[in-house]
């Protein structure tokens, strides 16, 4: 339940999207056969930047952020 907490947090947040970021950063400066790393890198942007938490389903928590932190306060 920490995992979850942590993860529809700000601080939670902020790491999916910096690691999204950097996944796309680093995917772009080695190009070639890294260049697949864009995808998951948007993917963690996108969630990062609009509140969801894909893993949440797996410990029986709601997908939106706002309704995790509303469940686990």
């Amino acid at each position: 339940m920490g995992f979850v907490r942590f993860m529809s947090s700000t601080a939670g947040r902020w790491t999916r999207s910096l690691a999204g970021v950097a996944l796309v950063v680093a995917a772009v400066s080695l190009g070639g056969a890294w260049l697949w790393l864009i995808a998951p890198g948007a993917v963690f942007i996108l969630v990062g930047l609009l509140d969801v938490c894909l893993l949440a389903p797996l410990f029986r928590m709601p997908l939106a952020g706002r309704k995790v932190r509303d469940r686990v306060a």
